[in-house]
């Protein structure tokens, strides 16, 4: 198990461009990706009820499956319980996940849930990583935009990802909090996000009809 430590910020998609130079001049150029993900619950949401997340990911190298506690996040930082472990391909490995999971309460939530997990919704997103270094500690910078997509009753449902996420690989948790402050400092558009692509992705599935943009 490892806790995964993250702030997020939301920006505008007018503002990529900056940010990318920003960090492009102080630790060159970011590392380009795309990154498609599956997430999956049961019909009545039984692992949402459980405050958890189960994702399937396709990255350039392989393909991966996340299982997260969904955790609190207090101006844009999180702390979440996290357990990711490489499939073989476009399918969950549970067997796999529950050997793994250490925490009893999620995996009995997880456990009771596989029978009926179905996927929900999507997200799309291409994402800008860079390495960086700060007082000590290692954090790792994605820029992502894409969008969340969920079928409901036979129409597309989409919210835009415009978001950039500083996760902490090594070091003190302040490290995050210092970063943050310079990036609001030079871009004071950006505002922290507390919710998760995950939370987001069932908010979208829950709007009432006119809601949200079909396609």
């Amino acid at each position: 198990m490892g806790i995964e430590r993250e702030l997020k910020l939301a920006l505008a998609p007018s503002q990529h461009d900056d940010v990318t130079r920003f960090f492009d001049e102080r630790t060159g150029a970011g590392k380009p990706i795309e990154l498609a993900n599956v997430y999956f619950d049961t019909p009545d949401c039984a692992l949402a009820k459980a405050k958890s997340a189960l994702r399937l990911r396709r990255t350039p190298a392989q393909w991966l499956q996340t299982y997260k506690t969904l955790g609190k996040s207090i101006a844009g930082l999180s702390n979440r319980h996290e357990w990711e472990l490489p499939v073989a391909g476009e399918a969950l490995e549970i067997g796999a996940l529950l050997a793994a999971c250490d925490n009893e309460a999620a995996r009995e939530a997880l456990e009771r849930a596989a029978p009926d997990l179905i996927a929900l919704f999507k997200t799309d997103v291409r994402r800008t990583v860079w390495d960086i270094e700060r007082e000590g500690s290692q954090i790792e910078v994605a820029l992502d935009l894409g969008e969340i997509t969920a079928e409901v009753d036979g129409k597309t449902r989409r919210a835009e990802i415009s978001e950039l996420e500083l996760e902490l690989k090594s070091g003190e948790e302040s490290a995050l909090s210092m970063l943050a402050a310079e990036l609001r400092g030079a871009f004071p558009e950006l505002v922290p996000e507390d919710l998760s692509k995950a939370q987001r992705g069932y908010l979208l599935r829950e709007q009432p009809e006119g809601k949200n943009r079909d396609a």
